[in-house]
């Protein structure tokens, strides 16, 4: 890989700033960090992408995760449950990462998000529930949430990686009733989680740009700091707008990359 210029590295450093406050507030920040990395950096690899993307996002999230548990209403002991399970999917996910093709699973998680968009907007009240008016969640559902967030989606995120936040938060307001605020905080500790499991991996084949991935971590962390607390002071309302624009968004790059670029 040719030598980074300080221009590029200042230019993905402020990408990873947007990119921690979009994570911090309902996820999808992989949205704008990984294709920046995949552009600006032209010479390294997908994996060395992926890796570096991992590095830098587990640091936001991190911090967002501390945040969101110190202040929001969380079941800690679902969320360390669903975390332990995704850091060893992600892991697993991460060591098919050089060999599938990306290309051919963008029109499935195309469809996937659609699918998320058209619900979010066709039931207005998804995700705006107040704390404890919802039933508890039976053994079943339980069940299946650990199935699908921690296994299935995890293995995604260590695969692939962007979006992964948006689909978390969408399985823990589906399946277990949680409001959108809620549903953001557990989805931090568990994308805490699936981000060491494959960074992990990456990093122990040496697919992590270490020269590049501190400076982009601390600006990272600044933008999940912000969003965090902006979230926790707007509610389930904000986050549930943020969501809509950044599948909207995400459905649109993946668009792009499959037929126009």
């Amino acid at each position: 890989m040719s030598d980074i210029t300080l221009t590029t590295a200042v230019a993905l450093c402020v990408v990873a700033a947007l990119a921690g406050w979009v994570d911090a507030v309902v996820g999808g920040g992989g949205l704008l960090l990984l294709p920046a990395l995949l552009l600006g950096l032209p010479d390294s690899s997908p994996t060395h992408a992926l890796g570096t993307n991992k590095a830098v996002a587990v640091t936001g999230t991190s911090l967002a995760a501390v945040t969101y548990a110190r202040k929001a209403p969380l079941d800690r002991s679902l969320a360390w449950r669903l975390a332990g399970l995704a850091t060893l999917s992600a892991a697993g996910g991460a060591l098919f990462a050089s060999a599938v093709s990306k290309e051919a699973l963008q029109p499935l998680i195309m469809v996937v998000l659609l699918g998320v968009a058209g619900f979010v907007v066709l039931r207005p009240r998804f995700g705006l529930g107040e704390e404890g008016a919802a039933p508890a969640p039976t053994r079943a559902r339980r069940a299946v949430a650990l199935l699908v967030v921690g296994v299935v989606i995890a293995f995604y995120d260590g695969l692939i990686g962007p979006g992964t936040g948006t689909f978390l938060v969408i399985a823990l307001v589906g399946l277990l009733g949680m409001s959108m605020l809620r549903a953001t905080a557990t989805a931090k500790v568990v994308n805490v989680g699936t981000n060491l499991g494959a960074l992990a991996v990456f990093a122990g084949n040496g697919s992590v740009l270490w020269q590049l991935a501190p400076a982009m971590a601390l600006f990272n962390m600044a933008g999940a700091w912000a969003g965090a607390h902006m979230a926790l002071r707007r509610g389930s309302g904000f986050v549930r707008g943020v969501l809509l624009v950044v599948v909207t968004a995400l459905v649109a790059r993946l668009a792009y990359d499959q037929w126009w670029s």
